[in-house]
């Protein structure tokens, strides 16, 4: 299986062979579990205050009153869960393990699917990114992508490739998000474009491009590859991150 080189400028500059990991069976049930694990897994434990709701001198007035034994203070219920204010009846324990296991070799063969589901047009085309209809994948480009500096560099190189559109729909999919997690640091939400994936570090000119995410080719995961555990992401590989992922 073969792949066509980019240069800067979208013109072909040759082809490769693609290492045989590009060719693995499609899973998406073990692409899901290493996502789903992965998430899991950097989770930070919470739970509730060990006394919340138990901070009241309330007592029960015991048997013979003809009424319910529910602690009482100035005549209003306290400290058991059926009262208002009081404790919460099984509330989340932060000793609660939450984390989530996968097999190394499972791990392994979830990243090598996503890889190889990025070469299937239909596939990245029913994850919602928008490019041109006659790209080629796998997308590859020439190593002068790595020594780019610029935001604008970059962008005008994803222009010249036909996938800079799908930028443009991660920038105008940005919504603010429902519920409280627009209090918590978490306000918008925003659309997943482009995988940009280099061979030393991470592309500095592509980080900062709408629903982008940058990573190297011995670090890129399964997460990277299929966010939301759906697999089919549009990647942009340079030519030498190719020839890396050969051993993932």
């Amino acid at each position: 299986m073969e792949a066509t080189v980019r240069d800067l400028d979208g013109e072909d500059a040759g082809s490769l062979e693609l290492p045989d990991v590009f060719e693995t069976v499609h899973r998406p049930d073990l692409i899901k579990r290493a996502v789903l694990a992965a998430q899991a897994n950097r989770r930070q434990d919470y739970g509730t205050d060990e006394f919340a709701g138990l901070r009241t001198p309330a007592e029960s007035p015991g048997s013979g009153r003809g009424m319910a034994h529910v602690p009482r203070q100035n005549g209003v219920a306290k400290r058991v869960p059926q009262t208002v204010g009081g404790r919460p009846a099984h509330p989340p324990k932060a000793e609660k393990d939450r984390t989530l296991d996968i097999n190394d070799k499972e791990r392994q063969l979830a990243v090598r699917s996503a890889l190889a589901a990025t070469t299937d047009g239909d596939l990245v085309a029913d994850r919602g990114h928008d490019f041109d209809e006659d790209i080629a994948f796998p997308l590859v480009v020439s190593d002068e992508f790595e020594d780019l500096q610029k935001t604008q560099e970059a962008l005008g190189v994803l222009e010249a490739l036909g996938v800079a559109a799908d930028v443009e729909r991660a920038d105008e999919g940005r919504s603010v998000r429902a519920g409280k997690g627009k209090g918590r640091g978490r306000k918008y939400k925003q659309p997943k474009s482009v995988l940009v994936v280099t061979s030393e570090e991470p592309s500095r000119a592509a980080r900062n491009l709408a629903g982008v995410d940058v990573a190297t080719a011995d670090e890129v995961n399964a997460e990277d590859l299929a966010p939301g555990t759906h697999p089919g992401r549009l990647t942009l590989f340079t030519e030498s991150a190719i020839e890396e992922v050969a051993d993932r």
